[in-house]
C-alpha cells in the first residue's frame, strides 16, 4: 500500500490568502492540529495549532506566519511504512502527499491511517492471538507458520517487536480461529516461549464494540 491510496478528500487545504482565524476554525471543524497550505497547487507548508497561537492578529493571512514545521510530506508512491514513520516522528495529525513536481495531491488523516492499521493487522477479524518470545536468531517465520498451518490454522497478520535491553523478540500472531490449544501445545513441544494468548469470543467480551469506540476516539485525537 502506498501513500496515494490513503488520501482522504474530506479535508481541503488552506490557501496562503486565508486568514489565521479561518485556519483555526478549519482545525476545529475537522478535529485536527495541522492543515496544509497551498499556492496554485504547490505545497507551501503545514500550519500547526502552535503556529496559530503565536499570532497576535487573527485576521492576518497565513503567508505572514513563520511555520514551525519544515514541510513534512510524503511522495505519492512512498510505502505506508514511510507514512507511519512520518506521523510518529513528527507527531502529526495530517500528512500531505505530493507528486514529484511538488504538486499537492491531498492529505492522509489520522483516521485513514488508523483504518489502514486495522486492515493490515486484521483487527476486526475474529480469531485468537498468540504472543511468542524468541531469540533474535530464532525468529524463523517459516517454521512458526509451519507449526500453525499444520494445525489447520492460518496467520491473518503478524508483527515483530524487540524486547528492550535484551537480545530477544516478541512475535505477535493473529490467527483465523478462536480455538488454539493444539497450536499452543505444538509451540511448547518445539520449546517456544508462549508469552500470552488471547482468544476471547466477541459475544462474551464486547471486543467489537471496544474496537469501534477506539476508532472513534482516535479520529478525534
Amino acid at each position: 500500500m502506498i501513500a496515494e491510496e490513503l488520501i482522504t478528500n474530506t479535508i481541503t487545504p488552506l490557501k496562503v490568502s486565508d486568514s489565521i482565524q479561518k485556519a483555526e476554525y478549519r482545525m476545529a471543524e475537522f478535529h485536527v492540529r495541522h492543515l496544509p497550505i497551498v499556492k496554485k497547487h504547490q505545497f507551501i507548508g503545514l500550519v500547526s495549532e502552535e503556529d496559530i497561537a503565536t499570532s497576535a492578529d487573527m485576521n492576518a493571512t497565513l503567508e505572514t506566519l513563520n511555520l514551525s514545521l519544515i514541510n513534512p510530506f510524503v511522495y505519492e508512491d512512498q510505502h505506508v511504512y514511510d507514512v507511519i514513520r512520518a506521523f510518529f516522528e513528527q507527531k502529526l495529525s495530517v500528512l500531505p502527499v505530493l507528486s514529484y513536481d511538488m504538486d499537492y495531491l491531498g492529505l492522509i488523516s489520522q483516521q485513514a491511517l488508523t483504518d489502514t492499521f486495522a486492515r493490515m493487522f486484521s483487527v476486526s477479524e475474529m480469531g485468537a492471538i498468540i504472543v511468542l518470545e524468541v531469540g533474535n536468531r530464532d525468529n524463523s517465520m517459516s517454521h512458526i507458520a509451519q507449526i500453525i498451518e499444520s494445525n489447520n490454522i492460518q496467520i491473518l497478520s503478524s508483527y515483530v517487536e524487540p524486547i528492550p535491553d535484551s537480545t530477544r523478540l516478541e512475535v505477535t500472531l493473529k490467527l483465523n480461529k478462536i480455538e488454539i490449544n493444539n497450536v499452543v501445545a505444538a509451540f511448547l513441544r518445539y520449546n517456544y516461549t508462549v508469552k500470552a494468548t488471547y482468544n476471547f469470543l466477541d459475544r462474551d467480551n464486547g471486543a467489537k464494540d471496544r474496537y469501534d469506540s477506539l476508532m472513534n476516539y482516535l479520529s478525534f485525537d
